[in-house]
């Protein structure tokens, strides 16, 4: 009996499967008509040139860090706001460092974050360490001669912070005085042109071609440190009677027991800097140009409180 009962289901089951195939073969469509395939193989073709064109736009300098897999970036550790990382957590934060991983991220690749001064940022990037600087770099005919930089994304000014104890107030009371700066930064010139056009000293031996901090002495003074922090210590300590950079950063430094001076000056625009003439320079430059433009970097901006 269930010999038989085995038999009747495996007919049944053949005889279904035939139908089945029967049906399929009978339903089958029938072949496309050449306008069709002529129009497939004509939009297949667009779509190849289109990716052809799409990889044209990138260089080899970009292409090489799509390949390594990581982009490399230069950005500072110490300043809330900007490029800050966490002591304990070792995570980065700010508006440079989302800048550096919305640029990872197009790329599709990795980031490493290395931390950069103003005097060592541009020797990690001419030596090939880092592949951009995003670290308050302000941009200035000068620069611009041995680097790329990128349209603005952020601009401030310059200016200075006193002990209030001090009573200097103002660009005429730090005449004479002793002011600290950072290696490497334009603060020390801009605040040397800002006391000569106030007309706090004369200025006559002042040429913004060849200004260097370390020797100035006509009428004020400076010494320079590898850090913000280090200013700040000497600021408390006496060794110096101001610090001079831009105001965004000295906000991070400015307590109950110090205060600005009234006067602001020398705007500072910071730019994305890449090396000369690499065509990762432009790959940066239509990221930024575009975030800007749609309100990315203006979202950047408000979530680091820096509006």
């Amino acid at each position: 009996m269930k010999k038989k009962m085995v038999a009747l289901l495996t007919s049944v089951v053949m005889a279904t499967s035939m139908l089945v195939g029967c049906g399929a073969a009978e339903e089958a469509p029938a072949p496309a008509p050449a306008e069709e395939l002529a129009a497939e193989a004509e939009a297949e073709e667009v779509a190849d040139e289109a990716a052809e064109e799409a990889v044209a736009e990138i260089g080899a300098d970009t292409q090489a860090i799509i390949d390594r897999g990581v982009l490399k970036v230069g950005v500072k550790n110490a300043v809330v706001g900007f490029g800050f990382q966490d002591t304990l957590t070792e995570e980065y934060s700010g508006l440079e460092i989302s800048i550096a991983e919305k640029i990872a991220e197009k790329l599709g690749v990795d980031i490493e974050f290395t931390a950069v001064t103003a005097a060592t940022r541009t020797e990690l990037l001419d030596s090939g360490d880092i592949d951009c600087v995003l670290a308050t770099f302000t941009i200035t005919d000068e620069r611009k001669e041995s680097w790329d930089f990128s349209t603005p994304y952020f601009t401030d000014h310059v200016t200075v912070l006193v002990e209030t104890a001090s009573g200097i107030t103002d660009l005429a009371a730090l005449k004479d005085k002793t002011v600290g700066v950072s290696s490497g930064s334009t603060s020390a010139k801009s605040l040397t042109q800002a006391m000569i056009d106030a007309g706090v000293i004369e200025g006559a031996d002042f040429d913004p071609e060849t200004f260097d901090a370390a020797t100035w002495t006509e009428g004020i003074s400076y010494k320079q440190y590898d850090d913000y922090p280090a200013i700040s210590t000497a600021l408390s300590a006496g060794e110096v009677d101001a610090f001079c950079v831009d105001k965004s950063i000295l906000a991070i430094y400015n307590t109950d027991e110090r205060n600005y001076i009234d006067d602001e000056f020398a705007p500072q625009d910071y730019g994305v800097a890449t090396k000369k003439g690499s065509d990762f320079s432009a790959y940066v430059e239509t990221c930024v140009t575009d975030w800007l433009a749609d309100g990315t970097i203006a979202g950047f901006i408000s979530e680091n409180g820096l509006d």
